[in-house]
C-alpha cells in the first residue's frame, strides 16, 4: 500500500478521528485494491448505531469522491 490513495484515505480517516475518539472507536486501512478499499473499524465504532452514518455518508462518500476509482469501500472488525 505506497500509493497516493492510501495516503489520501488516511487523511480522510484524520479528518474523522475526533469524532471517533469522541465514542471511543476509529478505523484503519486493511487494503486497498483497484476498485475497493477495506476498512477495519476500531473500538466502540462496531457496535454504534451512528456508525452506518459516519462511515456511509462520511468517510465512504469522501473516499469516493477523492478517489474516483474507488467504487465500494468494505469493513471488517
Amino acid at each position: 500500500m505506497t500509493d497516493d490513495r492510501l495516503d489520501i484515505i488516511n487523511k480522510i480517516l484524520e479528518e474523522f478521528d475526533p469524532i471517533f475518539k469522541a465514542h471511543k472507536g476509529g478505523a484503519e486501512v486493511v487494503a486497498i485494491e483497484p476498485e475497493a478499499v477495506i476498512l477495519r473499524i476500531l473500538g466502540h465504532c462496531n457496535n454504534c448505531a451512528l456508525a452506518p452514518l459516519t462511515f456511509g455518508l462520511g468517510v465512504e462518500k469522501l473516499i469516493k469522491e477523492k478517489i474516483p476509482s474507488i467504487k465500494e469501500v468494505r469493513y471488517t472488525n
